[in-house]
């Protein structure tokens, strides 16, 4: 059950480390009883469209974000969830407690390596996929990156701040990025560099995916161009080719 917390519920929850998008799950019992939680986490958004004024206080704090319902989780499974909650909040330390994040200014170096990492330029410790043949971000020229997944370039405000966007990185729970990471994960040195180029990305403006929209509108503006005076100067050669044929011809039929 450890293995399914990490996969599915580390992204947004602790155990004893504070909030991210959704609340710390320490004491869990102690604010809701244990039918009312097997219920909500069977199917949260049922319990969402019941109106229930805990759930709608929980939504309001996550900012509206909604906990989706987690495929392959039966009642055996919740509970056996919610005994690894319980266990582990009884620790002074859970293992799940959630990555810890420095406060500190990130460096121009640190941007520069994330830059590194995203680009593929510097691998991944345990053989990942660079971010950009999915995704793109502002700064990296030319046409971007990839567009399989979402521009990156105001994530960090997405995911508010670098405490859950680097709970995010260290284990994604998206359908797409949940079974590649799982078995190749983010190595703990690896996610703040990212974290950085994010959080530069987001303060430094435009989205990215409109950046490349105007480099490429640019480069067809100049393929046009350039093939406009291609068929111009071909064309008035060919015609004065013609025209000169034509003049001789006339030439000849009017000599005595």
């Amino acid at each position: 059950m450890a293995d399914f917390f990490q996969q599915n519920c580390v992204s947004c929850h602790t155990i004893g480390g504070g909030r991210l998008t959704g609340p710390d799950l320490k004491g869990i019992e102690d604010r809701r009883d244990r039918r009312w939680l097997t219920e909500f986490i069977l199917d949260p958004p049922a319990m969402i469209a019941s109106s229930d004024p805990y759930v709608l206080k929980l939504q309001q704090e996550s900012r509206g974000v909604v906990m989706p319902k987690v495929a392959g989780l039966d009642r055996a499974r919740v509970e056996a969830l919610l005994d690894l909650i319980k266990a582990e909040g009884a620790k002074p330390d859970s293992r799940f407690k959630g990555v810890q994040v420095s406060d500190k200014p990130f460096t121009a170096n640190d941007i520069a390596q994330g830059k590194a990492i995203f680009l593929g330029l510097q691998k991944l410790t345990n053989g990942g996929p660079s971010c950009v043949s999915c995704h793109t971000v502002s700064g990296l020229g030319g046409l971007g990156g990839g567009r399989l997944g979402p521009d990156l370039t105001k994530v960090y405000e997405r995911l508010q701040g670098r405490k859950n966007l680097s709970a995010w990185l260290f284990a994604p729970a998206t359908i797409t990025m949940q079974p590649v990471f799982k078995a190749h994960p983010l190595m703990p040195e690896e996610i703040p560099p990212l974290v950085a180029l994010f959080e530069n990305a987001a303060q430094s403006g435009a989205q990215a995916s409109a950046v490349g929209l105007v480099y490429f509108f640019l480069l067809a503006l100049g393929g046009t161009c350039l093939g406009l005076v291609f068929f111009e100067t071909a064309w008035k050669h060919r015609l004065r080719t013609v025209r000169q044929a034509l003049v001789q011809k006339s030439r000849r039929g009017i000599q005595p």
